[in-house]
C-alpha cells in the first residue's frame, strides 16, 4: 500500500460512500439529534454518536491490521495485498454504480450484528452525549459492505496503528453528510449522486486500487515457481 495516497484515499471512500452510510446510519442519526430539545444539545449528541461509531471503525481496523504476522510468509503477503487493491478497484465500482458486489459482505456480519442490536436498541432515545456515543459504538458494527471493504482493505497495510488510522480517516469522510443530516443533507447527498460525481470519483478509486497491486512482487513470484 502506498501511504502517500492511503489516507487521502480512505477519507475519500468515506465522503463518496457517505450516501450508503445516509441510507444505512442516516435514519438512526437523524432520530438522535431530534431527541434533543435545542440545536445545540442537538449537535452535541449527533457529535457523540458520530465519534462512537467511528471510534468502532477504528478499533475493528486495529484488529484486522494486528493480524500483520501473517505477512510474515511471502505467498500470504502477496494475496492479502493483491485482495486489497482488488478491493479498493471493488469500491471504485461500486461508487461508481457501476458494480455492486461489495454489498454482498453486509451478510457476513449478520450474526454479529443480532447479537449487538438489542443492546443498540435499549441505548434509544439517546439522552446525553454518552449514551449517544455508546450507541454510535454499537452502531458502527452494523454489517455494511462498503465498511467491510474498507477494512479488508486496511488491513492490508499489516500494522494495527496504520489499519485504524485508515478507518479513522474512512469514518471522518463520512462525516459531512452524517452531520449535515438535517437541512443541508439533501444538497450533499444531491450533489455526491450525480452520475458524473460519483463515476469520477470511482474511476479515481479504480484507477488508485490498480495501481496498489503488487504487480511486480506477483510477476517475480511467479518467475520463481
Amino acid at each position: 500500500m502506498t501511504e502517500a495516497f492511503a489516507l487521502p484515499t480512505a477519507f475519500l471512500l468515506g465522503l463518496l460512500g457517505g450516501t450508503h452510510c445516509l441510507g444505512m446510519c442516516g435514519g438512526i442519526a437523524s432520530s438522535v439529534a431530534l431527541q434533543a430539545p435545542s440545536g445545540s444539545r442537538g449537535l452535541s449528541l449527533l457529535v457523540s454518536y458520530n465519534g462512537g461509531r467511528i471510534l468502532s471503525y477504528s478499533l475493528a481496523g486495529a484488529l484486522f491490521g494486528s493480524l500483520g504476522w501473517l505477512l510474515s510468509n511471502l505467498e500470504l503477503q502477496l494475496i492479502l495485498r493483491t485482495l486489497a487493491g482488488l478491493m479498493l478497484v471493488a469500491m471504485g465500482l461500486y461508487i461508481a454504480q457501476w458494480w455492486l458486489g461489495v454489498t454482498r459482505l453486509e451478510k457476513v456480519g449478520g450474526m454479529l450484528w443480532q447479537q449487538l442490536r438489542p443492546l443498540a436498541g435499549r441505548l434509544l432515545p439517546a439522552r446525553h452525549p454518552g449514551q449517544a456515543f455508546l450507541l454510535g459504538s454499537l452502531w458502527g458494527w452494523l454489517p455494511c459492505g462498503l465498511v467491510y471493504s474498507t477494512l479488508i482493505w486496511a488491513s492490508a497495510a499489516a500494522d494495527w496503528q496504520y489499519s485504524a488510522l485508515l478507518m479513522a480517516c474512512f469514518g471522518l469522510g463520512t462525516l459531512p453528510v452524517m452531520l449535515l443530516t438535517g437541512l443541508f443533507a439533501q444538497q450533499v447527498k444531491s450533489l455526491l449522486q450525480q452520475q458524473l460525481t460519483r463515476q469520477v470519483a470511482g474511476l479515481i478509486i479504480i484507477i488508485m486500487g490498480l495501481f496498489s497491486l503488487p504487480w511486480r512482487g506477483v510477476l517475480d513470484y511467479l518467475q520463481a515457481a
